[in-house]
């Protein structure tokens, strides 16, 4: 008996279990709180060098103007407000991700989005540089004997990241939860246990001596600590550029994760630099100015080394946030044919592998030119992002120009002054700087755009050349009735041989193997070999008067191409049972196929024998 489905009962049960799927795919997204511990490390780690490049302008006017920090941090706290605010309207615009590339990809053109684009890859590699520095030097901090490695522990520290993220273990919100709740908690106790005594229970690290001013405290120098500081504000970007990755309602939980974010992190800069002002901390050798105030706050006991083991280890795992980043960013160029195609390909873990390997090699130069001196990265690394700043707020300024919905105009101004002083900060700051490194960026940036868009360029010439996307005329897609040319280049008589020439026989042309007359002896024992074992199919003795079996074979393809003929080259390749046996292999195979592909019009076979 047939069951026939009785609709009004099926159709909740199907909907029930619709639901069911829905949430059990829903489970493995993030929560506010998850996507709080797995978006903002890169930017609740920055109070680690924030404050201190604050320290590092202001003690140009004397170990006094230390004082300025909090008012400084209150400005940058403000701006902090505008940019939460603002990305809370990029996720709620741009649900399916919204980064400034994908913002100025939709509302700012091709021009801006390139510009957009270069300055994320900045952004991700340096971050990647200034977490692994200030990582180090917060280890540092802690255990004096290590100052002189600084660049030996960041090159360990990128290279077990880069070996982590190539082996495919992805990064879990719940095992980032624990440590981002053990840094806020550490951080907090620092300023609260700080604040309550007044005076520092240890004072640590080299004293510099009398600090001499050499500049008044003015506009000018308050404008240069806004900008040295607004270094904390790297990260603000990331909840939205993730939304996809949040649990229903998506946007709303990323939206609550991006005023958490701001709250926190707002926090924790005034009360760093509060604390600041009132133990007039200056820079001092070999530590750095968060390790001084954790020492003021619990003296140089366990407190002290868990503090920054913890800095350290945040930081490290705010630097791999970059390995997460930038090959997924890579990937959406590559498919948008802005960056070489292989940058798109997935290894069967699934993980960008050249994405990954990209990262880690250009972080790894940086980190060598600067010595891993974190002071030397900041001014580059947030010039860089602020134009991601700016750009992300400009679209959103054009958007509500076109879309002048309910409040556009106040979401326009709130905008519009946000790009003005992200855009006001990053001027300041090129200038400042522009000396001491961040020239650069004018090379390195506009060299990127160039290269995104001749790539595209180049890749939109090779589809029109090929006729992608065009449907063949009549005439292009008839076969070709004549029987193809297969040649099977031999060098010995083998079981390899025999199924080259099986092989061939499948193709259904007409087969021929040749060999080249390298050395006579060979060729004649060859021959006499051939004959004894009679294949069925003709040995080609081809005259090879410089002695290149790859030369002469190119020669004779070309030769019978030229009389019209189609031809089919059948190479063998032997696949060895552990890799490293590759290297006693002869890599002839590889060459002649790379050489036939790129001189002959031949299609070229590879047949591949494994050793068991």
């Amino acid at each position: 008996m047939v069951h026939t489905p009785d609709t009004r009962t099926d159709e909740p049960r199907i909907a029930d279990r619709r639901l069911r799927a829905a949430q059990r795919g829903d489970a493995h997204r993030l929560t506010s709180l998850g996507g709080l511990a797995a978006l903002s490390l890169d930017a609740l780690s920055s109070v680690a060098y924030g404050p201190e490049a604050i320290v590092l302008v202001l003690v140009a006017a004397g170990a006094a103007a230390v004082v300025w920090t909090l008012p400084v941090a209150l400005a940058i706290t403000a701006l902090l407000l505008v940019l939460v605010v603002s990305y809370r309207q990029v996720i709620a615009v741009h649900p399916d991700g919204g980064g400034s590339y994908a913002v100025a990809k939709k509302d700012l053109g091709r021009g801006v989005s390139l510009l957009a684009a270069a300055s994320l890859v900045v952004d991700y590699v340096l971050t990647v540089a200034v977490s692994l520095a200030a990582g180090a030097a917060s280890l540092a901090s802690a255990f004096p004997a290590l100052a002189p490695h600084l660049l030996e522990l960041t090159l360990i520290g990128l290279v077990v990241l880069a070996a982590v993220n190539l082996a495919g273990i992805a990064e879990s919100a719940k095992a980032l939860m624990g440590p981002t709740l053990l840094f806020v908690i550490a951080i907090f106790a620092v300023i609260v246990v700080g604040l309550l005594r007044p005076a520092p229970v240890a004072v640590i690290g080299t004293d510099p001596g009398p600090i001499d001013p050499v500049e008044a405290v003015g506009i000018v120098l308050l404008l240069k600590a806004f900008a040295a500081g607004c270094s904390s504000l790297t990260g603000v970007e990331a909840i939205a550029n993730a939304v996809p990755a949040f649990r229903a309602p998506a946007v709303r939980r990323a939206q609550h994760t991006e005023v958490g974010l701001g709250i926190l992190l707002g926090a924790m800069l005034l009360g760093l630099a509060w604390l600041i002002r009132e133990h007039r901390v200056t820079p001092r050798g070999d530590v750095t100015v968060l390790a001084q105030l954790s020492a003021a706050a619990f003296g140089t006991g366990w407190a002290f080394y868990l503090t920054n083991l913890l800095v350290t280890l945040v930081l490290a795992l705010a630097a791999n946030t970059s390995f997460g980043g930038l090959p997924v960013l890579l990937s959406l160029l590559a498919k948008d044919r802005r960056v070489p195609s292989l940058f798109a390909m997935r290894s069967e873990r699934p993980v960008f592998r050249y994405g990954v390997a990209a990262v880690a090699v250009v972080a790894g130069l940086v980190l060598v030119a600067v010595d891993a001196d974190t002071h030397r990265i900041l001014p580059v690394f947030a010039i860089g992002v602020f134009i991601g700043f700016t750009i992300s707020q400009v679209g959103l300024v054009r958007h509500w120009q076109r879309q002048r919905g309910p409040g556009w105009r106040s979401r326009l101004a709130l905008n519009g002054f946000g790009a003005m002083l992200t855009a006001v900060a990053g001027v300041v700051l090129l200038v400042e700087k522009f000396t001491e490194g961040a020239w650069l960026l004018l090379i390195i940036i506009p060299l990127l755009v160039v290269s995104f868009a001749r790539t595209e360029n180049y890749y939109q010439e090779v589809a029109t050349e090929l006729g992608f996307g065009r449907i063949p005329a009549p005439g292009d897609s008839l076969p070709d009735s004549g029987r193809p040319l297969v040649v099977v280049p031999v060098v010995a008589v083998s079981t390899v041989t025999a199924r080259a020439l099986r092989a061939a026989a499948d193709m259904g042309g007409d087969i021929v193997a040749v060999a080249a007359e390298i050395d006579p002896a060979s060729t004649k024992h060859l021959s006499a070999q051939w004959k004894r074992w009679n294949p069925g199919v003709p040995l080609v003795v081809l005259p090879a008067p410089h002695r290149s079996l790859i030369a002469t074979l190119v020669g004779y393809v070309r030769k019978q191409s030229r009389e019209g003929r189609r031809v089919i080259v059948v190479l063998s390749r032997v696949e060895p049972r552990r890799p490293w046996h590759r290297l006693l292999h002869n890599p002839r195979g590889p060459v002649l196929a790379a050489t036939l592909r790129a001189r002959t019009d031949a299609v070229v076979a590879t047949l591949t024998v494994r050793i068991d």
